[in-house]
């Protein structure tokens, strides 16, 4: 990989990018309460398990469809798969989630990207839909793009366990490490659904985001 494509990925999959990610724990938190997240194992257990059950056949998936639909400009196919995102929401809080981290990422893009303003003009973009524009400039190829994306959620998540569970750092980086070795099944997962077989159904996790939205006492937005 080109230097530059290589630093660009590292950039997009960095948690101190400001698009928000570090305050969403995407139910993890509700988990901590309701679903028997208690300690590393439970919760390195269920962020494998959501890694490979929704992220990879979901938002992983439109990440490498909508890379490719950039890199051809195929306006309509990037909005088809902009609404398929929103219309997949399985909550209020993972709704307003993907929003406000599509039009962060979106405003980030501006500043970088000559052209982000006249592509995303009349298309609320949603995380992954932003995130693959960025990818799609890159130069990096679809596999390596969707590959930062997973490792970026998978440190955000990670970060989320170690303070709410909570854990210690040394717990997080085996967490991470255990995540790590994961990604690349995941992502082969994503680049081998189509259409028919991309799909974003986890009623466990949309039960519990659901229920995240009255938890007392919580650290983060979902």
């Amino acid at each position: 990989m080109p230097p530059h494509s290589l630093l660009q990925l590292i950039w997009l999959a960095s948690p101190a990018l400001p698009v928000g990610g570090f305050s969403y724990s995407e139910g993890l938190e509700a988990a901590i309460e309701w679903a028997g997240v208690q300690d590393e194992a439970t919760a390195s257990d269920w962020l494998i398990g959501q890694l490979h059950l929704s992220l990879a056949p979901g938002d992983l998936a439109v990440v490498a469809e909508a890379t490719r639909a950039w890199r051809a400009m195929d306006m309509p196919r990037v909005r088809a798969l902009n609404a398929w995102v929103f219309t997949t929401r399985e909550s209020a809080e993972f709704l307003l989630q993907t929003e406000q981290m599509g039009r962060s990422f979106v405003e980030w893009l501006k500043l970088h990207h000559a052209d982000a303003a006249t592509c995303f003009d009349g298309v609320p973009a949603t995380y992954p839909v932003a995130f693959a524009f960025a990818a799609a400039r890159s130069g990096a190829s679809v596999a390596d793009g969707c590959l930062a994306f997973a490792f970026g959620w998978a440190e955000n998540m990670t970060a989320a366990a170690v303070k709410a569970v909570p854990l210690g750092q040394s717990a997080g980086q085996r967490m991470l490490a255990r995540l790590a070795q994961d990604i690349p099944a995941a992502v082969q997962d994503a680049l081998a659904r189509t259409d028919d077989t991309r799909q974003a159904f986890s009623p466990l996790l949309a039960i519990l985001s659901a229920r995240h939205e009255t938890q007392y006492s919580r650290l983060f937005r979902s």
